[in-house]
This record gives structure tokens, sequence and C-alpha cells, in this order.
């Protein structure tokens, strides 16, 4: 029997599944006291975090037994994938797990920022009656959509976007342009300048890698179509945050759903701050009940395997 150490939460089927085979010790907060986190994660078999949890530096070298560690979720920068690899440590995301649930966040908040009538019910039910101020929203149906990243996710968000009427582009810088991807998708490929250059919604979906931080900076969001609605449900380090709020502020972008920060939790008084049609969410576009459940199962059943 193995003792496997999950450090944020589960769901709890997945949990009693680990449960059946081996010794588990299961603590959502364990992330939050590092002295115990270290001192446990010493004496596990197998690890399964979430996205807060450093599998790098201390928290690395006091693994000592530990040969898995389960990432419940996709992104992988906040474990040392090389250095894990070095120490004989395999490293499992949660591939594909996710991919519906950050889909429908794409095209849900573009939904919500082209239109922008659906904040009006405080102002509603005090009796006014903003119509008019709200009446210039903007239809989904026909807009281009430009998604940056083009795997599991994106190419998922494409499929939703053509069915609401959108025209869908995309950009990555590893696959060719001829890649099937593409036609089976229905989605042409383009350069990076030209994707801005079209795009009335632009989403995000890259890793964070040096090549990627800070790719939408003032000068790339200066070059999209004034007006546009960016999207980042990837990683915050990929935009310049105070890029975006100035731009939020001077209408060149018209609209922005962010989902990860390049600190979070976001500290208070931040450069978001009365930013107009900006939607924050706290780093949970790839987490919805099912979404929780498909990742959980998936990473329980692979952990056990290897284990095996």
């Amino acid at each position: 029997m193995s003792r496997i150490v999950i450090t944020e939460f589960m769901d709890e089927r997945a949990v009693a599944q680990l449960r059946a085979a081996h010794d588990v010790l299961y603590d959502p907060m364990l992330v939050d006291d590092p002295v115990r986190l270290h001192a446990e994660a010493g004496r596990a078999d197998a690890l399964i975090v979430r996205n807060r949890t450093q599998v790098r530096g201390e928290l690395l070298g006091a693994l000592g037994k530990v040969r898995i560690v389960g990432r419940l979720g996709v992104g992988l920068d906040n474990i040392d994938v090389v250095a894990c690899e070095a120490r004989g440590i395999k490293v499992i995301p949660a591939t594909g797990a996710n991919a519906l649930s950050v889909a429908e966040y794409v095209i849900g908040t573009a939904m919500l920022l082209l239109r922008g009538a659906y904040r009006a019910s405080a102002d509603v039910v005090a009796g006014a009656w903003p119509r008019s101020a709200l009446g210039n929203g903007r239809e989904i149906g026909g807009k281009t959509l430009g998604l940056v990243g083009f795997g599991s996710i994106g190419q998922l968000s494409a499929k939703l976007a053509q069915g609401v009427g959108m025209h869908v582009i995309a950009f990555d810088a590893m696959l060719a342009a001829g890649h099937p991807a593409f036609a089976a998708s229905g989605v042409r490929s383009v350069t990076l300048d030209e994707l801005c250059a079209r795009a009335d919604v632009v989403s995000l979906h890259v890793p964070l890698v040096e090549s990627t931080r800070r790719l939408f900076d003032a000068r790339r969001i200066a070059s999209l179509k004034r007006g546009a609605v960016l999207i980042n449900s990837a990683r915050g380090g990929v935009l310049d945050e105070a890029a975006v709020a100035a731009a939020l502020k001077s209408g060149q972008l018209g609209g922005a759903a962010i989902d990860v920060f390049e600190n979070e939790p976001l500290p208070a008084g931040s450069v978001f701050a009365d930013c107009p049609n900006l939607l924050l969410t706290p780093h949970i576009a790839g987490v919805s009940a099912e979404s929780n459940e498909r990742v959980s199962s998936l990473i329980a059943q692979r952990v056990l395997e290897e284990l095996r």
C-alpha cells in the first residue's frame, strides 16, 4: 500500500477511489501550511496538486519517496517538470479533462462583454430604465474569434464559437499552417499580426514560457482592432496587466475577461480598479462541477495505474 498526499481540492468520489487501494491524506488546505506540507509530502509515494502547490525548490527537495505528481489541471508552470524528471518523478496532467469548461467560459464571457446588457439588474430594480444606454451592444454572430494557441482547448472553443455563428482564425507557433487540426475544424491558420488586426474577440490559450511572457503588451494590444474584446484563461504572465487596464480605460479594448493573474490572489488596489467592461474571475475558467469530476477521475485512474 502506497501513501498518497492530496494538497488541494479533489472530487470526493475520486478520493474514495484512491482510498480503496492506498493510504490517502486528503487536505484541501494543506497547500496553505508549508511546514506540514513539506513533512507530509516527504512521506508520500504520490503527490496530487492543483495550481497553487509549487512543486519546485524546497518542496521538490522534500520529496524523498514521491514517484508520481498528479496535476488536477493542465498547466504545469507550478511544477518544475525537468527537475522532477531528473529525480525520476513522473508528472501527470489532466490533459483535456477541463477543456469544455474553459471553452464555455470563453464563449460565455465573449457574449457578456460584446452585448454589455447583462449587468443592469440593480438599475432596473431601482426603477431606472437604461434602455438607450444598453441598446447598442454587439451580437456575437458574424464576429471573428482569434485564438492564440490551438491545442485541445482552442479547438473546442472554435467549435463552440462556430456554433453561435462566429468566424474563427487561429495562431499557434507550434503548428504549421498545414496541420490537419486546422482543416478538420474549418479554422484558418494566420500569423499573430493578422489575427490581431482581424479579430473582434481574442482568446489566449498558450502556456507561460519565456516566449509568451507579456506576449500581449502595450504594443500588441495597440495593434488590436479598436473595441476588440480580450479573454485570458491561460496564464497571468501572458498579459501586461497595466497595459490591459490602460487600454480598457482608453477604449482601445472594448472589454476584457481575465481569469488568471501574475500574482494570485490578485492584490488589493490592483491596476484593474475602476476599469470599464471588465470581468475578473479567480482562476476558475477550467473549474466546474462536471470538469472537477472528470479531472479528478482521470488523475485518480492514472495515479492508481502508476502505483501498481
